[in-house]
């Protein structure tokens, strides 16, 4: 049944890839009128969301963020259909890294683990290993369907990027600091954790919620480098990146501060755009059980 999901979605998939950018933003513009006017998805979900973290602004300004979110997200959804078949050169003009030396110069000490926020396009951000010539890896999370999973990882190796799972990522990072092979690992940290499993709290957008610090433990254990992703949308199709050094020894950092910066910096790309986060994800859901001992 996952092959024959596989087969039937994939030759939809490579069409939709292959439109002219004009048609294929229009194609978007549809997909919005579906996704949001006809059925709803996750309306309630993100509705709450917003008013949840912005109490201070009015329905119209709430209404607008909606809005401009849905449309966002079903153009950068389709933009990762998109990677199907988006070469390197292309994507260099779509993607553009601005300080491409902040990763150079630490990588010629020592590895580098970046971390961003589900914001603007974070799919695209793999892309950023066209422009350095070390190592270049994305953590991400295992998809079922292993026809899906292995197209996937095809795709991402277009861009020299090689997919690992968390499972595997304290054994490649180790096995490649024995080897001294300088490393890139790029990671999206603003997930929100199964409660039995939170090791810290912390306030993110003034609420109170359980946040991962897989990064941090990482870095500090391992003494890695810690670098912030900050992709900002310039216009449709287009991104720029910047990236914000936030340790070049992690061993030095106290317990909690990269987690902690990573957060203030993600809620300062959230204040400017709002529209440009993942809205649909529920990551405020745990707020109502913070333990003691972090109130």
């Amino acid at each position: 049944m996952q092959f024959l999901v596989f087969i039937l979605a994939y030759p939809l998939l490579w069409i939709i890839s292959r439109l002219p950018y004009k048609i294929f933003y229009f194609f978007s513009d549809v997909v919005y009128v579906i996704v949001y006017r006809i059925f709803g998805y996750r309306k309630k979900v993100v509705h709450a969301n917003l008013t949840l973290v912005f109490p201070k602004k009015s329905e119209i300004e709430l209404k607008r963020i909606e809005k401009s979110f849905y449309k966002h997200m079903c153009d950068m959804f389709l933009e990762m259909v998109k990677t199907m078949n988006l070469s390197k050169e292309e994507v260099k003009k779509r993607y553009h890294v601005t300080n491409l030396q902040v990763l150079q110069d630490i990588l010629k000490d020592k590895s580098i683990i970046v971390v961003c926020a589900h914001y603007a396009n974070w799919e695209w951000n793999v892309s950023m290993n066209n422009y350095i010539d070390d190592k270049g890896y994305a953590v991400y999370q295992k998809i079922s369907n292993p026809y899906f999973d292995s197209w996937i990882k095809r795709t991402r190796a277009r861009w020299n990027t090689t997919l690992i799972t968390q499972s595997e990522t304290i054994k490649t990072i180790i096995s490649n600091t024995k080897n001294n092979v300088k490393s890139v690992y790029g990671m999206v940290s603003d997930q929100s954790p199964m409660v039995r499993k939170v090791q810290y709290w912390s306030e993110f957008m003034d609420i109170k919620v359980p946040v991962f610090n897989g990064a941090e433990n990482m870095a500090r254990k391992l003494d890695l480098a810690v670098v912030f992703l900050k992709v900002t949308k310039v216009k449709r199709g287009y991104y720029s990146a910047e990236f914000i050094p936030i340790t070049k020894n992690g061993k030095e950092t106290e317990k909690n501060e990269i987690t902690d910066q990573f957060l203030r910096l993600t809620e300062q790309q959230i204040r400017e755009k709002p529209e440009h986060y993942l809205w649909t994800h529920r990551r405020w859901k745990h707020r109502d059980r913070v333990p003691k001992e972090f109130l």
